[in-house]
C-alpha cells in the first residue's frame, strides 16, 4: 500500500471490497499491471464523484480521464487487458477462445448468478429450500468441472480471463455449503480454487483499503 502524490493522473477505481464484480476488476487490473488509484466505498454510502460519472450507483467504476467512464466489470478487465496482457489471459493465440470465454462469463452472470444468490439466501435464512437452490446452481458448477479433469485452468494449461472472471463467484458457491464442497463431485473444482486463492495474486486483490470517504488518502491498488 503506498500513497499517491495529489497530481496524480492515473485512473481512479471505485471498489467494495467483497463484490464478485468489482474483486474481478482489481484481479484483472493487477494481471495486467494497470496501476490505478483505488478508492474504497461502501453502498451505503457512496461519493458524488462516483454517482456523477456512473448514476447506476454500482461497482466498480473506473475513471479512465474525463472523457471515459468503464462501470461493467467485464469491461474494466477487457480494458486493462487489452492495454497490456503480460500472461495472454485474453489467449490471443486461439482467435474463437475471447468469443467463448465472454459467452461463458455471460452465463455466470445472467444465469449461474441468480442461483447462487438464491443458495446463500436460503442458508442463510435456514430455507427448506437449500438443497433444491445447491441443485439450481449444478450443471452450471459441474461444467466447470468437467473442464478441470481436461485441464489445470478453464480454458487450457494456462489461466485465462475466463478462470479470474468467475473465480470470486465460485469461492462465494465454495463457503454456502463447505461440507458438501468438500465432496468427490467438486475435486478438481476444489483443486483450481485453492490454486488461486493461496495466490500472492489474490491477497494482494484482497487488501483492505480504508474508506475514500473517511480519509480522502490517495492509494495505488497493488502497492
Amino acid at each position: 500500500m503506498s500513497l499517491i502524490p495529489p497530481s496524480s493522473s492515473l485512473p481512479i477505481l471505485y471498489s467494495l471490497q467483497n463484490c464478485p464484480y468489482a474483486m474481478r476488476a482489481r484481479l484483472a487490473l493487477l494481471l495486467a499491471q494497470q496501476k490505478v488509484q483505488i478508492r474504497a466505498i461502501t453502498m451505503k454510502d457512496k461519493p458524488e464523484d462516483m454517482l456523477l460519472a456512473s448514476p447506476k450507483g454500482t461497482v466498480p467504476v473506473l475513471i479512465v480521464d474525463e472523457n471515459k467512464v468503464v462501470d461493467e466489470s467485464l469491461d474494466v478487465m477487457l480494458w486493462a487487458l487489452n492495454n497490456n496482457d503480460p500472461e495472454d489471459l485474453l489467449y490471443a493465440h486461439k482467435p474463437e477462445a475471447l468469443t467463448e470465454m465472454i459467452n461463458i462469463i455471460t452465463e455466470n452472470d445472467k444465469e449461474f448468478k441468480p442461483s447462487l444468490e438464491k443458495y446463500k439466501r436460503a442458508k442463510r435464512f435456514h430455507g427448506d429450500d437449500l438443497e433444491d437452490c445447491r441443485l439450481e446452481c449444478e450443471p452450471f458448477v459441474q461444467a466447470l468441472e468437467q473442464r478441470l479433469s481436461q485441464n489445470k485452468f478453464l480454458m487450457g494449461d494456462t489461466p485465462s480471463l475466463l478462470d479470474y472472471a468467475l473465480l470470486p463467484f465460485i469461492r462465494q458457491f465454495s463457503r454456502v455449503n463447505k461440507s458438501i464442497f468438500a465432496q468427490e463431485q467438486y475435486k478438481h473444482l476444489r483443486l483450481w480454487l485453492s490454486y488461486h486463492l493461496q495466490s500472492r495474486l489474490f491477497s494482494r486483490a484482497m487488501f483492505k483499503y480504508p474508506l475514500w470517504l473517511e480519509t480522502h488518502e490517495k492509494y495505488i491498488l497493488g502497492e
